[in-house]
């Protein structure tokens, strides 16, 4: 039985996916939180000033966030304990050209992003969302932008005309999988009316009544649909022609909610893995506020990285050397006069939790799961194994993490892929091996990963936040305990 109806932090984790429907618009709900808590805002660009005591964030791309706290007692040498997600989810994305016109309908064309449970989207009412590029007077902005009402489709087949479908769902990504944005029909009828009401909102002529190449559509109407363009200027109370470039999702406009009869559940799209950023945030917050950091040696810090669904390898995924350039600048800033203490002694001392969805037993395909390694929802975080290091969990780093839930009373849960069955990866194998950190990889447990529609345990929500905030609390007085090596 559950214990945890209508928990506070499921709630906010609700209201956080409602929020956070791209990677752009997930860091920034989290900038909004950390200003809130008192966090300062840097720029990689500028020279850092720090203070024992003090509070920071910076991003980069818009899509890639790194919180830290710096104990009071922080020297340079010290360690830092970090927790690294990720804010990104397998959604398809608009092309560089994505106008297409077919059989009488308008058409979107979409890239297929990391590996998503495609016939899931089918039959959704859709929406699109991400961050453009506005002209505003002589100033070039970027803005997040949501279209908050249904504008795409992908429609089924209907099954009379594919009979055997039931058999096995299958699709060409290329031909089958483009929404449907209008009629062509309709779309022609609504520009002869809007021609007949033109009038301030017309582009400014010249003499010879030929449009100013200023007025011109940045993105060319040839490229994607004036009627997409329109739709996205209506919602940025800009005209169509300022909008200078963009990058943009299909989303699901069905917001995330707690569910079940019970209300147990959390069903929303992006669990996997805006759910282990927001509470790793949270803890963080909590974790470094009025006078936690009094006694801290260490560094407290957060890493959410974008593209983990796709390698991580970009300028601000987990393969960039972002995080680490974080851990180096924080150190530098602490070791004038001080010869003892080096940045790679401060590595050594330092432990990184990889915190990645999991994947909970589904009663109706039980038979994929190891017989001895079956993470169910309500347990607690799941400890990721492979020895294939797939996963960056070893003997000792399991140890402490499993130490920290033992001493707060949060259960934890162990799981090792089939032997027959190929093991997916996480951000873990990637900065372990760029670092030297010592690292070991977690997850709440969930079902229907990669779906638009995934679903999990409200209870695994509250121990993923109270593991990780016991975790940056108590890691530099447990890890003094813990042979290391010697």
């Amino acid at each position: 039985m559950t214990t945890s109806k209508n928990s506070t932090v499921a709630d906010e984790l609700v209201e956080f996916l409602n929020g956070a429907c791209t990677p752009f618009h997930a860091v920034y709900e989290a900038k909004v939180r950390l200003k809130q808590a008192g966090y300062e805002h840097l720029s990689e660009r500028d020279v850092w000033k720090l203070k024992p005591g003090g509070k920071y964030y910076f991003t980069r791309n818009h899509s890639t966030l790194v919180a830290f706290a710096i104990g009071k007692r922080y020297e340079a040498g010290n360690g830092f304990i970090a927790i690294g997600c990720h804010t990104d989810s397998p959604c398809p994305k608009l092309k560089p050209i994505s106008k297409i016109s077919k059989s009488g309908f308008l058409e979107v064309g979409v890239q297929m992003y990391g590996g998503g449970l495609w016939y899931s989207w089918f039959d959704r009412d859709l929406t699109i969302a991400g961050r453009v590029f506005v002209r505003r007077g002589e100033s070039i902005t970027h803005e997040l932008v949501r279209v908050p009402r249904p504008i795409l489709r992908v429609p089924s087949l209907a099954i009379h005309l594919n009979r055997g479908v039931n058999d096995g769902f299958k699709i060409n990504t290329q031909t089958n999988f483009v929404p449907i944005l209008a009629t062509a029909l309709k779309e022609e009828a609504n520009k002869a009316v809007a021609t007949k009401t033109q009038s301030s909102s017309d582009p400014p002529s010249t003499e010879n009544g030929k449009v100013e190449e200023s007025a011109k559509q940045n993105v060319a109407e040839d490229a994607h649909h004036s009627l997409m363009l329109q739709v996205l200027a209506d919602e940025l109370k800009c005209q169509p022609s300022d909008i200078i470039n963009f990058e943009l999702d299909v989303i699901d406009t069905q917001p995330s909610a707690i569910g079940g009869a019970l209300e147990e559940f959390v069903f929303s799209g992006r669990l996997d893995n805006l759910c282990s950023s927001f509470c790793a945030l949270k803890a963080l917050i909590d974790a470094t506020s009025e006078n936690a950091l009094d006694d801290e040696v260490g560094v407290r810090i957060i890493a959410l990285f974008d593209h983990e669904e796709i390698g991580s390898d970009s300028a601000q995924g987990a393969g960039s050397p972002v995080f680490l350039d974080t851990l180096q600048r924080v150190t530098t800033q602490f070791s004038e006069g001080s010869n003892k203490r080096t940045f790679e002694q401060g590595i050594q001392r330092s432990f990184l939790v990889s915190a990645d969805m999991a994947h909970s037993l589904h009663p109706n395909y039980s038979d994929k799961h190891d017989d001895n390694h079956q993470p169910k929802l309500h347990k607690g975080l799941v400890i990721k194994h492979n020895a294939n290091q797939r996963y960056a969990t070893n003997a000792a780093t399991a140890l402490l993490f499993r130490e920290i839930g033992t001493r707060h009373k949060i259960p934890t849960q162990d799981f090792v892929v089939r032997n027959d069955m190929a093991c997916g990866s996480t951000i873990g194998p990637i900065v372990a091996s760029g670092t030297g950190i010592r690292t070991v990889d977690v997850g709440a447990p969930q079902l229907a990963m990669h779906s638009i529609r995934e679903m999990m345990g409200v209870d695994d929500v509250d121990y993923a936040y109270q593991h990780f905030k016991a975790y940056f609390e108590d890691f530099s007085e447990l890890d003094t305990k813990i042979s290391v090596d010697s």
